[in-house]
């Protein structure tokens, strides 16, 4: 089974402490890394985590605060002095457009590579990228501008053929794949062989879900259920309850609830508040309500 390893790159907010870098993530799945907001340092952290530059297939940005799409001049700066030719999909929220033009204008007069820019709807949950690996879903999210989360799903095969039991009946190789489509094979005898005794169902495709900022939003919940892993933002604990509420924000708490209610497998927090010292209170606090709770730091690899 392919590796399926999400990268910690960043998990602060706002204000820049000597602790953690703004949110940035690297979900890296059949060679190719699907990068989640670029706060800055995403280089540096990109280099510390020994992924490369040419493997970015595409980004993928939550919204327009600079905690979370700073380091995207600088990022695109590097992939064109490193030469980079292939294409590079950039999805965000209304907006995403004009801020990448004006960074293709300012910087990147003589980029080799075309950058190809996809403003998703922040109403509603959409299918904004697909390729041979991945599905990529945005989620509509409620913060104080446009933001949006993404869904990615791992592409598998429905069905994987038994290749003994294939031999066994002696099917034809030119028949498999009507086998992996569901069908029964009739042998020359007019035996009919049960699609099920030569083929096996394929395992359940991995899935993970990145919360960017926003407010306790019970919609999320539908949105993620059953997913193996939620990032969730939580920038402030109970104590800071009315700071969370007057800036659109999580409490760690609201956090672990969106994971408890939606059945998911595992809950990672982040995007703490400067004002914090540790995200050890924080964790404690999503804990109470869902055990199956990490926090997350730079440098973090998680495997689903």
């Amino acid at each position: 089974m392919e590796n399926f390893d999400l990268h910690i790159l960043g998990c602060g907010s706002a204000l820049p402490t000597t602790r953690h870098n703004p949110t940035s993530q690297a979900l890296h799945l059949r060679g190719k890394i699907y990068l989640i907001d670029c706060g800055e340092g995403a280089q540096l952290s990109i280099r510390r985590a020994q992924l490369q530059f040419s493997k970015i297939h595409s980004i993928y940005i939550s919204h327009l605060h600079g905690d979370h799409c700073f380091g995207l001049p600088g990022l695109l700066s590097t992939m064109a002095l490193l030469g980079r030719l292939a294409a590079l999909p950039i999805y965000g929220p209304w907006g995403i457009k004009d801020y990448v033009r004006e960074i293709e204008q300012r910087f990147l007069t003589d980029c080799p590579f075309t950058i190809e820019v996809r403003e998703c709807d922040c109403r509603t949950q959409s299918l904004v990228h697909e390729d041979a690996s991945v599905k990529v879903y945005s989620i509509p999210l409620s913060h104080r501008i446009p933001t949006i989360g993404y869904l990615f799903e791992e592409k598998c095969a429905e069905r994987h053929l038994d290749k003994p039991s294939a031999d066994f009946y002696k099917v034809p190789i030119a028949y498999y794949q009507h086998l992996l489509a569901g069908k029964d094979y009739i042998t020359d005898q007019g035996e009919v062989i049960s699609n099920a005794y030569l083929t096996k169902m394929g395992r359940p495709p991995r899935r993970y879900a990145f919360c960017s900022d926003t407010k306790y939003y019970p919609p999320i919940i539908e949105l993620v259920r059953g997913v193996d892993l939620l990032y969730h933002e939580t920038t402030f604990g109970d104590d800071l309850l009315h700071r969370a509420e007057a800036t659109a924000h999580s409490t760690a708490r609201q956090a672990a609830t969106i994971a408890r209610e939606a059945g998911v497998k595992k809950l990672l927090i982040g995007h703490y508040s400067s004002r914090y010292e540790s995200s050890d209170a924080l964790l404690q606090e999503a804990r109470e309500e869902f055990p199956n709770t990490d926090a997350a730091f730079e440098g973090l690899c998680i495997n689903l």
